[in-house]
């Protein structure tokens, strides 16, 4: 799994995401990762929805991972945050 097919979900528009995705399957990718934290997780499914009903109607979600990772807060002290992967394949 290289680095180029991922996508990190963040606080821009969702089409911004969309376009990501849909670019690097047109270029050839046949899988894409969504990965998102914290509130950016409902962005991410959203954009896996839209790509997969809208713009690219032969992908699917192939896998999911969610987990739990601890990040440092700007006092020093360490909160847990929710995580998201979502594997996208184009059949």
């Amino acid at each position: 799994m290289s680095e180029e097919n991922i996508v990190y979900i963040g606080t821009k528009p969702l089409m911004n995401y969309v376009l990501a995705v849909v670019t690097q399957m047109n270029d050839g990718k046949s899988e894409v990762i969504l990965k998102a934290r914290g509130r950016s997780i409902s962005r991410a499914v959203d954009v896996a929805e839209i790509v997969r009903n809208k713009f690219i109607l032969d992908s699917d979600v192939e896998n999911i991972n969610i987990s739990t990772e601890e990040l440092s807060n700007r006092e020093g002290s360490n909160t847990n945050v929710s995580a998201i992967e979502i594997q996208l394949n184009k059949k």
